[in-house]
């Protein structure tokens, strides 16, 4: 055995630590270039109606996260979005490119409901209802997304058939146009009785159960007056997935507020296209209660769209207790001032 010289040593001892490292570099390159995983969705699933009262999880579907560059400047997405003029399809298409596209709040593949205001058998004339199409084009834009599936749906108010109500508002032409499905709500066993962990006064309630599976909920509500809230926005809309709707109107403005902790909208698309002014919620049929106003309101706040809405009416966002009771239990923001709302014009 020839003995090494203390050079020798050296030299042979540099080159298999070369070797490690590069082995070393190899595999961490392997790592950073192979394929992340996608994106998978997680509907939430309710427990079958029994006397226990079903606690939902939380869903959360979170696009993968782009890691940051040095060079890179973010963009300020506004916190609301207020388009003016033009019609309803050009106005929801442009108040949502303004706040960031809807494939922000819609991941592809998956379900998604679109909840508008279908109380009354009333046509759009009459600003009883949410602009027909002002759901179709949620519908389409919901499609050109990535969605696997549109749903829409409401518990109208009515002695007709849903189905008539449906009709008759115009959204379900619109619906089916854009290829979504309708969805007529009773009966009463596909309500899920819901515990309300964040209710200050409504504790529970039986919420329709397909609310509760749905990876994407959109609020799609109609600006009214309405005699016992004084408006009916956003929040309120959402008393339409409920079974027990009189119960609410012991202490209406909280539980409407406890309610909305519990179904929170990944987004609110307010129609401000006709208002009802005057004899809400139904107007009574009367079109000198209605203003055409040619305006839709977007933000992922649902408390913050009820907020601007209420300068619709000439009226503050303290002037509407749920309003209020939503913004003390942090739901959302009605400091309009301190928000970053980007106003648009669309034009004619």
């Amino acid at each position: 055995m020839t003995k090494l010289s203390r050079r020798d040593f050296i030299k042979i001892s540099a080159i298999g630590m070369g070797s490690l490292t590069m082995g070393q570099f190899l595999a961490a390159c392997a790592q950073v270039l192979s394929t992340p995983p996608s994106p998978t969705i997680n509907p939430i699933y309710p427990a079958p109606l029994t006397d226990t009262p079903f606690s939902p999880a939380i869903n959360t579907l979170e696009a993968s996260a782009v890691p940051p560059t040095e060079t890179a400047t973010p963009l300020r997405i506004p916190d609301l979005v207020v388009a003016r003029g033009g019609e309803p399809e050009a106005l929801v298409r442009q108040a949502l490119a303004a706040i960031g596209g809807l494939e922000q709040f819609v991941p592809r593949g998956a379900n998604v409901i679109v909840k508008p205001n279908i109380c009354w058998p009333y046509p759009y004339q009459n600003a009883a209802t949410t602009n027909p199409w002002v759901v179709g084009t949620l519908v389409k834009m919901s499609f050109e997304a990535g969605a696997a599936s549109v749903r829409v749906m409401d518990y109208p108010f009515s002695d007709l058939s849903i189905k008539d109500v449906y009709t008759i508002s115009g959204i379900k032409d619109q619906v089916e146009a854009a290829g979504g499905e309708m969805v007529y709500m009773p009966p009463h066993f596909k309500f899920v009785k819901t515990l309300i962990p964040n209710g200050i006064d409504l504790k529970q309630t039986e919420v329709y159960g397909d609310i509760l599976k749905a990876d994407v909920l959109i609020n799609v509500p109609i600006a009214k007056t309405h005699s016992s809230t004084k408006l009916t926005l956003g929040m309120k809309n959402l008393m339409g997935v409920i079974w027990d709707r009189p119960m609410m109107h012991g202490n209406l403005g909280q539980r409407i507020a406890d309610l909305t902790s519990l179904i929170q909208p990944r987004l609110t698309v307010m129609d401000a296209v006709r208002i009802l002014v005057g004899g809400g919620p139904t107007g009574g049929g009367d079109l000198n209660n209605v203003k055409k106003m040619n305006t839709v309101i977007v933000s992922p706040d649902i408390v913050a769209v009820d907020s601007y809405a209420t300068s619709l009416f000439g009226l503050q966002p303290s002037d509407i207790k749920y309003i209020s009771a939503g913004a003390a239990m942090g739901l959302g923001r009605m400091d309009l001032n301190n928000l970053m709302i980007k106003e648009i014009t669309v034009g004619t």
